[in-house]
């Protein structure tokens, strides 16, 4: 089945994270990052932030619902087992800390189909309690054909 070309365009309802400190302890301990600004709320206000700083890969876990509206709606024609993640860049504003109470809207940018293969765009704008853009996450969804 085919992507639905008519989802470019579209934009997701916003979802919501409040951003808790033992989850980015969590999530830095999963990826490795033994910087004490991540663990440690005292070394983190020693750096200048409030309390423990998420790793730059953190916005993962705060687009995820938002990922997760895309995948569960009916007629886009995604598949999840013929999607192959194609690429992301994301460009932060600010870093993500313990306590944020953020929102991440999902927009599908494109639609666009190369040797049988359809390719998604998405743009989540990841923005804070006050609407301030924390993040911005590009990325690229590779959807396999049926014979592939």
């Amino acid at each position: 089945m085919p992507l639905n070309p008519d989802l470019a365009g579209r934009i997701f309802p916003p979802t919501s994270y409040l951003v808790g400190r033992e989850k980015i302890r969590e999530f830095a301990r999963a990826v490795r990052s033994t910087h004490p600004i991540h663990l440690d709320p005292e070394a983190a206000r020693a750096a200048g932030f409030l309390d423990v700083v998420a790793p730059t890969t953190f916005t993962t876990v705060v687009q995820s619902p938002s990922v997760t509206q895309l995948l569960e709606t009916p007629g886009t024609g995604l598949e999840l087992h013929r999607v192959v993640h194609g690429s992301e860049k994301v460009e932060h504003r600010r870093p993500i800390v313990a306590g944020d109470d953020l929102t991440a809207t999902l927009t599908i940018t494109e639609v666009t189909e190369r040797a049988g293969n359809h390719i998604l765009s998405t743009i989540c704008e990841i923005r804070d309690d006050t609407d301030d853009l924390v993040a911005v996450v590009t990325s690229t969804l590779l959807h396999r054909r049926d014979d592939a």
